[in-house]
């Protein structure tokens, strides 16, 4: 009971804080500037090795926050928290531009109420980020001369806490519902200066837009698992995730600014927080996985999105948003999980391949992403682990978008699992 005192503290503590190191999640890239930013998606370090497949593999030591209904499987009180590294090189307009960042990625706890029949979970985590920086010079309207140099910046992005509980319904179908808090706020700075001025102080406009998020979304899962195929021990997996259309509480702030090298100078109020809200459209996500108990599994997960649906009363898609999808491919493997005289038998190792294809147009041509992953879990003590991955990956292409980024992103995750809630009976 100590051990779970201490880690809810803990777990409290950094819900507290987690709104501030947000921030600072994700390296910069111009495709955040779209919708609600980045999507980060629920795939936890130990997932990202087999290119985020996790929808149907069940998994006994690590906690599923993909699909609520394969909660069911977790046995053992299980802590998580996750960490991940970017590095990003954009190219267009004949510019190459690179940058990188580091940040706690996400904490997770879970436990099982009943024995095999229900388990729950509470998981911290980012749903979305914003990070760009947009330079260009535009014409000034009844002029054929003298134009302004145009900044667009963008930063924060959206949190999620979320709680989920997996439900036994047979010895192989399971149902799932997981409850989300979505909240923060993003940030939008547009500003212009003349391009030549022969004012000795230069003093640029800028309007400054704040959109504030907070509700609570939905979805929904179900799992088929079948054990012993073939009398042997194969398993095979379905799974199903539905994330509801949502309603998304805002308050909105808009205000006009004068700044110059010193900062604000002048400010007038246009906006104050005023309600309003956004639509998260509907998304299905499936997976399919087969493999043998504590040896291997391949995994193929597909996810379809709908964005033409999206609406912000503030900033919307517009002709921009379309129908979007993404897939995964993963494989994992451990040698030999009982071998106490060979470590590296006991280690698993993981790899797939992504391919997504975005709900928005950029240059009006579908934006695409393919990347590649490689992760491996390290045994620690009994039944812990130390969970590393890495993603290659491209987005984009310049002659369809005008713009392309390759990026590399390292995931590092600890996984503590124990035994708690154990009724003592003594003779």
């Amino acid at each position: 009971m100590l051990k779970l005192v201490r880690i809810s503290i803990l777990f409290i503590a950094l819900v507290h804080f987690l709104p501030t190191l947000s921030y600072g999640q994700a390296a910069m890239t111009p495709f955040s500037y779209l919708g609600i930013g980045e999507y980060y998606g629920n795939a936890l370090a130990h997932n990202q090795g087999m290119a985020g497949v996790g929808i149907s593999n069940p998994q006994y030591y690590f906690l599923n926050n993909q699909n609520p209904a394969l909660l069911v499987f977790n046995r053992f009180t299980v802590f998580e928290g996750g960490f991940i590294g970017e590095r990003r090189t954009v190219r267009g307009n004949g510019l190459t531009e690179s940058n990188g960042n580091a940040n706690l990625n996400y904490l997770a706890l879970g436990f099982p109420v009943k024995y095999g029949k229900w388990s729950t979970s509470l998981v911290l985590a980012p749903y979305s980020t914003v990070n760009y920086r947009l330079n260009y010079t535009e014409a000034i309207d009844g002029t054929s001369t003298n134009t302004v140099d145009v900044t667009e910046s963008g930063e924060g992005g959206i949190n999620q806490f979320s709680w989920s509980n997996g439900v036994s319904i047979t010895q192989d179908l399971s149902v799932g519902i997981k409850a989300t808090y979505l909240f923060s706020s993003i940030i939008n700075n547009y500003s212009n200066t003349l391009t030549q001025s022969s004012q000795p102080i230069v003093y640029t406009p800028t309007v400054y837009e704040r959109t504030y998020f907070k509700d609570i979304d939905f979805n929904v899962g179900l799992s088929f698992h079948k054990d012993s195929l073939f009398n042997r021990n194969y398993k095979f997996n379905l799974g199903l995730v539905y994330d509801f259309k949502s309603e998304v509480n805002t308050e909105f702030y808009s205000r006009v600014e004068q700044r110059n090298v010193g900062g604000i100078i002048d400010s007038v109020t246009l906006v104050n927080n005023e309600p309003g809200s956004i639509t998260l459209p509907q998304a299905l996500a499936a997976g399919i996985s087969f493999g043998r108990a504590d040896k291997w599994m391949v995994g193929f997960d597909f996810v379809y999105l709908d964005y033409t649906q999206f609406e912000n009363e503030n900033q919307n898609l517009g002709q921009e948003a379309t129908q979007g999808w993404k897939s995964g491919l993963g494989f994992e493997f451990t040698p030999d999980p009982t071998a106490l005289g060979s470590y590296l038998k006991r280690m698993t190792y993981r790899t797939g391949v992504s391919f997504d294809n975005y709900p928005y147009l950029i240059n009006g041509k579908p934006l695409r992403d393919f990347g590649i992953n490689f992760g491996f879990s390290l045994p620690v003590s009994r039944i812990s682990s130390i969970d590393l991955a890495l993603k290659a990956g491209r987005r984009g292409n310049l002659q369809d978008n005008g713009i392309d980024e390759t990026y590399f992103k390292l995931y590092f995750g600890v996984t503590f699992n124990d035994q708690w809630f154990i009724r003592r009976r003594f003779e």
